[in-house]
């Protein structure tokens, strides 16, 4: 069994990726750990201005690190009133909003809280957006493919459902089935799966891990 190493130590990240990935997993006898599983890896600071750059960076800190081929992704919310924005500051949307050791259910409530003030006034024709993913691979010797996912939505005025986290509970996807209007929190972990931002984009980047591994 080969090991990759998802750059992340969110258990939760590495379970979704298990079962996104679950096929190929399969295939090519694979076991994707978190970094929680290594000591002293570096803190990677994510200084550049896309997913892509921040998801490279991170790849290729942890490959380097680990000396494992290392697998990354950056994502958040980009609401096109906003002009993009959070885009790759979602998950510190906020600032210090919710207290500097607030925990991360916390700072994801502040962030959303926030988000919806700022969209207070905003008309329902007008509060379209999207979750847009980049995933990384990057090898110890620098080698390193990347694709990119997005799911369009709208973003709704009030928070509802639990079955996820971040901006979930206030993002409801376009092309539902039978018109309905769920949250992404209201999906069950395969539904979201199947659509979400994140599984798209390791889903696009499956051909890429199979060559770089394979070689």
């Amino acid at each position: 069994m080969r090991r990759v190493v998802l750059a992340t130590a969110n258990e939760h990240k590495v379970h979704e990726l298990r079962q996104i990935l679950r096929d190929l997993v399969e295939e090519l006898d694979l076991e994707i750990v978190s970094t929680a599983d290594f000591e002293d890896l570096p803190d990677v600071a994510e200084t550049e201005v896309t997913f892509v750059g921040n998801a490279t960076l991170k790849a290729r800190a942890i490959a380097e690190a680990t000396g494992l081929p290392a697998l990354a992704d950056d994502s958040g919310l980009t609401v096109d009133v906003l002009g993009g924005s959070p885009g790759i500051f979602s998950a510190r949307w906020s600032g210090s909003r919710a207290g500097a050791d607030a925990s991360r259910p916390a700072k994801d409530r502040a962030n959303l809280e926030l988000l919806l003030e700022q969209l207070a006034d905003v008309p329902d024709e007008h509060r379209g957006g999207a979750f847009a993913c980049a995933a990384v691979i990057a090898l110890p010797d620098g080698r390193t493919a990347y694709s990119v996912g997005e799911v369009r939505g709208r973003i709704a005025r009030a928070p509802k459902g639990t079955n996820g986290f971040g901006y979930d509970p206030i993002f409801v996807p376009d092309d539902q089935p039978g018109g309905e209007q769920r949250h992404l929190a209201e999906y069950t972990d395969a539904e979201k799966n199947a659509i979400s931002h994140r599984g798209r984009a390791f889903r696009a980047l499956i051909p890429a891990i199979r060559e770089l591994l394979a070689s």
